[in-house]
């Protein structure tokens, strides 16, 4: 065998037993999901302000 053909089946070997990190990709979605439960809960009295006075302005003319 080739030195290409040792290593292609070297990779394919790894890629066969890469599973993922299953319990990671949990635990970043649930704390992606609380960053904008935390940021909505801060910033929305906010941003609804903003929209509202935007929506008024536009409606004036």
């Amino acid at each position: 065998m080739s030195t290409i053909s040792i290593r292609y089946a070297r990779l394919v070997g790894r890629m066969r037993e890469e599973r993922g990190d299953v319990p990671g990709w949990v635990l970043v979605t649930l704390m992606t999901a609380g960053l904008v439960i935390v940021l909505w809960t801060v910033a929305g009295p906010a941003l609804t302000g903003v929209f509202e006075q935007a929506i008024a302005r536009v409606s004036s003319f």
